[in-house]
């Protein structure tokens, strides 16, 4: 029975390592993004950032390339503060192009045609015809 309580324990142990505490999903066209929160084997919390692309193989099935990043706490400030520093450098610096721009939201015009009725019908009986 102890051999029993061994695995029992390691799988707990193992199933902790691997628990994701809290996921946030971004879909950005093609690409999807995980934010998802983890915790180590002693129980400190680390990010991982996934990068998911949908993939057309040769045989019209698909498959997922993903790119992962790991961040530890210790990096945190640090990866904050670049990231922020690169995108406005980014937003002060990148010409504004016409494909960046949200799109307006444009009103259709209905228009609705009146059709005048027929008139003047001729009552045809198809036995004479």
């Amino acid at each position: 029975m102890e051999s029993v309580d061994k695995k029992e324990e390691a799988k707990n142990s193992e199933s902790r390592f691997k628990q994701e505490i809290h996921s946030k999903v971004i879909r950005a066209g093609k690409r999807t993004y995980f934010f998802d929160v983890k915790s180590t084997r002693s129980g400190e919390y680390y990010l991982t950032i996934t990068e998911s692309k949908k993939r057309f193989g040769e045989n019209g099935k698909f498959t997922y390339e993903k790119h992962k990043v790991f961040l530890y706490q210790e990096d945190f400030d640090k990866f904050v503060d670049s990231l922020h520093e690169v995108v406005d450098y980014i937003h002060e610096n990148q010409p504004e192009r016409e494909v960046d721009k949200p799109e307006k939201e444009v009103e259709e015009e209905v228009v609705v045609e009146e059709k005048t009725p027929a008139k003047d019908y001729t009552n045809v009986d198809f036995d004479d015809i």
